[in-house]
């Protein structure tokens, strides 16, 4: 099963918390990109690895991430 992961880039604060539970470590801080809020957004880098297990989406507590499951 593979997944897509979309973010809600200008409401998430990166808190980081996504990127602790992601067990294919994709899930990253992506301190190229500053939002509407001033913070780092998160973002995936090897949407090829991500498993759908949604568990960046689960952990979030703004709710800023979706799981596509395909």
């Amino acid at each position: 099963m593979s997944g897509k992961v979309t973010f809600d880039s200008d409401r998430c604060k990166g808190c980081e918390l996504c990127t602790t539970v992601c067990p294919k470590h994709i899930v990253l801080i992506d301190k190229s990109r500053i939002n509407r809020k001033g913070y780092h957004p998160a973002a995936v880098q090897d949407m090829d690895q991500c498993i759908a297990c949604a568990s960046c989406a689960r952990i979030c507590p703004d709710s800023v991430i979706t799981v596509e499951k395909f």
